[in-house]
């Protein structure tokens, strides 16, 4: 008795690449109805929080290059790594600028006394580099698309990469040439 063949197998081993085609006609954008993260990794394994719910590595590298377009004293570079100074900090001036950029306008004052009782911050009340990593830690944990749409605005895509005419602007801004 011969049993019957099964039916043709599925295409199983294509390629990252042609998967991420099929899901984005632009992969290099964040597309608002993906998961990423800790709790969906892509076959690129690109996590925003690690098992433990930390902030993972890759994404620590790209919120600290956001972090030091804002922060004071002006963060360096050091063998084309972005190097936070100790102490370094957002003034109000800094903090509305990034609030801005990531989300077209300032924090209202209710909103920065929250981040001053909640967050890390300096003796002035001045949100720190440990502060800034709590928000995004918090964020991502609570909302990960919304992490994903401020990294976007800074010019990030869904692989935590510069896209090319972003990386230009914010290289001059971060070594202080414009």
């Amino acid at each position: 008795m011969s049993l019957p063949l099964p039916p043709s197998p599925i295409k199983m081993n294509r390629s990252v690449e042609e998967l991420s085609r099929v899901q984005s006609p632009r992969p290099e954008t964040p597309e608002p109805d993906s998961r990423q993260g800790r709790r969906n990794p892509t076959a690129a394994g690109v996590q925003l929080l690690d098992n433990e719910g930390a902030v993972s590595p890759q994404f620590e590298l790209s919120l600290r290059h956001i972090f030091a377009k804002y922060c004071m004293p002006p963060a360096s570079k050091h063998k084309g790594v972005v190097v936070i100074p100790e102490g370094a900090h957002f003034t109000e001036e800094g903090l509305d600028a990034w609030a801005t950029a990531t989300n077209g306008q300032p924090f209202d004052e209710e909103t920065k006394a929250e981040l001053r009782e909640m967050l890390d911050i300096t003796e002035q009340g001045c949100l720190t580099y440990k502060g800034f990593l709590q928000i995004y830690q918090l964020q991502t944990e609570n909302d990960e698309e919304e992490t994903w749409r401020d990294l976007s605005a800074h010019g990030y895509d869904r692989t935590l990469k510069l896209v090319a005419s972003r990386r230009e602007e914010l290289d001059n801004e971060t070594s202080g040439t414009s």
